[in-house]
C-alpha cells in the first residue's frame, strides 16, 4: 500500500514495500561486493551474552563517533584501546584513571569524550553488578543507555544495537532516507524493509548505513536503484 507524505510542502509518495525491498537489496549486493562486505557477515552480539568488556568497548566507540568521521576514530581506536587496558574491565580503568586518561590524550585530543570514557567505567563500577546492570538495560536499552556522558537519544540507539538490541539508529543519514522514502521515522523505515524480506533489522541499518557513506547523493542513488533482477536472484535462493 502507498502513503501519501506532505514534506516540505510537496508531495511526496512512498514507494511501496516491493520496490523498497528491491533498492534495498541492490545496495546490499553493492557493498558485498566491495571492501565493506566483511561488516555484513559480522555475527551480531545477543544482548544476553554480552560482556562488560564488550559493553565498554562499544561504550567507548559511540561516545568517540559522535560528530566524527567513522575512518577517523577506526584508525585511532586500537591505541585509545590500549590506553584504556584493552577494557578488560571497568575496575581496572578506574583503578588507573589517570594513566588512561592521559595516554589516550595523546592520541584523541577531546579531553571531554576521554573523561567521559572514564566516567562511564566509574558509573558501571558503582553498579555493583553488571550483570544487574545488564538487566536495566535489556529491560530500558535507550532511557539506561542514556544515563551515560555523551550518549544522547541518536547515540543511544548506536550503543543499543552494537550490543545487540534489534533496533535501528535514526541517524541523520537513515533519517534522511526514511524521509525521502515517504517514512515518518527510521524505526517504520528499516522496520518495513526487515518485515518484508525477513531481515534482521541491524542489518537493514547496516547495510543503509553504509551505502549512505559510499555515495554523496545516496538518497537520489537509492530511489533511482533498478534491481528487479537482484530480487529475483534473492528470490531463487530461497527454498521453495
Amino acid at each position: 500500500m502507498e502513503r501519501n507524505i506532505e514534506s516540505g510542502g510537496r508531495l511526496m509518495i512512498a514507494r511501496n514495500e516491493l520496490e523498497l525491498a528491491q533498492a534495498y537489496l541492490a545496495a546490499k549486493r553493492h557493498i558485498l561486493e566491495s571492501a565493506y562486505r566483511t561488516e555484513l557477515v559480522h555475527v551480531h552480539h545477543d544482548p544476553i551474552g554480552v560482556s562488560e568488556s564488550d559493553f565498554l568497548r562499544e561504550l567507548a566507540w559511540a561516545i568517540l563517533s559522535g560528530g566524527m568521521a567513522e575512518v577517523v576514530i577506526r584508525k585511532k581506536f586500537p591505541d585509545i584501546s590500549r590506553c584504556f587496558l584493552d577494557w578488560e574491565s571497568a575496575r581496572q580503568i578506574v583503578e588507573q584513571t589517570d594513566e588512561c586518561i592521559s595516554g589516550a590524550l595523546r592520541y584523541f585530543r577531546h579531553e571531554g569524550k576521554i573523561k567521559a570514557i572514564a566516567t562511564a567505567a566509574n558509573m558501571l563500577c558503582v553498579t555493583g553488578s553488571f550483570e544487574g546492570f545488564k538487566a536495566d538495560i535489556l529491560q530500558n536499552p535507550i532511557g539506561t543507555l542514556r544515563s551515560f556522558p555523551y550518549i544522547g537519544p541518536i547515540t543511544a540507539y548506536h550503543v543499543a544495537k552494537n550490543i545487540g538490541i534489534r533496533v535501528a539508529k535514526p541517524d541523520r543519514h537513515l533519517a534522511r532516507l526514511a524521509r525521502t522514502n515517504g517514512f515518518k521515522s527510521v524505526a517504520e523505515f528499516c522496520g518495513t524493509i526487515a518485515g518484508f524480506l525477513g531481515e534482521d533489522i541491524r542489518l537493514v541499518d547496516s547495510v543503509l548505513w553504509r551505502f549512505a557513506t559510499m555515495h554523496r547523493d545516496y538518497a537520489a542513488r537509492f530511489q533511482q536503484l533498478s534491481c528487479a533482477k537482484v530480487y529475483q536472484q534473492h528470490c531463487a535462493t530461497l527454498p521453495h
